[in-house]
């Protein structure tokens, strides 16, 4: 995976329609659905204690909203609209994949393992560019002055060309 730059505006544009969309659709259809579900399947009389019994028949249809609306993201991916909001949304996997083995690749960057090293500069610019696109100001100077240290590590390379030789499969070694 290859850092790419991303239109802040464009980002925040996108990926909140997306949410909004998202929400909207899943909020209809679940009530839709369950709606139907309850019409073909439901009980006509509330019971003696005072319950309809047909609360699995709304989380039913809640769920197959879920489901419908996951699928069609996932049917969307690719698109052209949607480059920015799911490159963002595979960084962040990428990074909470780093973040679970950060403390041996310290250790391993400690003891000169360049792999070690380009994964942890591709963290931590990753780091900054996501903090940068969330708004994430209160913590991005500490982010900085981790980049500052790597600096130093790899010199006389940069951290942003170790960051380019990352690959994901280093995370497994």
């Amino acid at each position: 995976m290859q850092l790419m730059e991303v239109d802040k505006r464009r980002y925040r544009q996108r990926v909140n329609r997306v949410i909004t969309l998202f929400v909207v659709s899943l909020a209809v259809l679940s009530v839709a659905l369950g709606s139907l579900l309850i019409t073909l399947f439901g009980y006509d009389a509330p019971r003696a204690d005072g319950s309809t019994g047909n609360f699995g028949l709304n989380l039913i249809g809640v769920l197959l909203a879920l489901a419908l609306c996951s699928a069609v993201l996932h049917r969307f991916r690719h698109h052209p609209y949607l480059t920015e909001v799911f490159y963002v949304w595979r960084l962040k996997q990428m990074m909470n994949r780093i973040y679970r083995q950060y403390k041996s690749l310290e250790a391993r960057a400690e003891k000169g393992s360049e792999e070690a090293l380009k994964v942890l500069c591709f963290y931590a610019l990753a780091q900054k560019q996501v903090y940068q696109l969330d708004d994430n100001t209160l913590t991005l100077s500490e982010v900085e002055q981790r980049i500052q240290r790597l600096e130093k590590q790899v010199a006389p390379r940069t951290v942003e060309e170790m960051a380019a030789a990352f690959e994901p499969k280093m995370l497994t070694s």
